[in-house]
Formats: structure tokens, C-alpha cells, sequence
């Protein structure tokens, strides 16, 4: 039997992910100092996740760059 296209999952481990594994956290907070050699990996303090956006460029127009340095006065 096949499966319908709408449970699909097409993007795997693409988008931002919520929740870590538990060394994914260890290694934030040995990276933020609050984890010290010994510590026990049961109860670990709660992790942010920050979410990563990129901003898009803006496009110039075409001609907006030219328009500037070609005009001409009427007479």
C-alpha cells in the first residue's frame, strides 16, 4: 500500500528544531560556563533554542542607477 503524498515528509531535519539531545545541551552549557566537569547529565537546566533567520537582500531597479547620472533638461 502506498502512502498519500500529504504524509509525506519532504524536508527532514531541514527546519529548526525545539528540542536538543542531551549532549547537544551539555555542549551549549559548557559553552555558556554553567556545566562543570562531574555534573550530573540527569536534570540539566533548561537550553535556548535560538532561531537563525536570514534577511533578504534588496533587488536595485534596473534603470534607478543610470536615471540619476543621464538626465536631461528641457529647453
Amino acid at each position: 500500500m502506498t502512502m498519500d503524498k500529504s504524509l509525506r515528509v519532504r524536508r527532514t531535519m531541514v527546519r529548526n528544531r525545539s528540542v536538543l539531545t542531551r549532549a547537544e545541551r551539555i555542549q551549549r552549557l559548557l559553552q555558556a560556563d554553567r556545566w562543570k566537569e562531574g555534573d550530573s547529565p540527569i536534570g540539566l537546566p533548561k537550553v535556548r533554542v535560538y532561531k537563525i533567520t536570514m534577511k533578504k537582500k534588496k533587488k536595485r531597479a534596473k534603470g534607478e542607477g543610470e536615471e540619476a547620472g543621464t538626465k536631461k533638461t528641457g529647453k
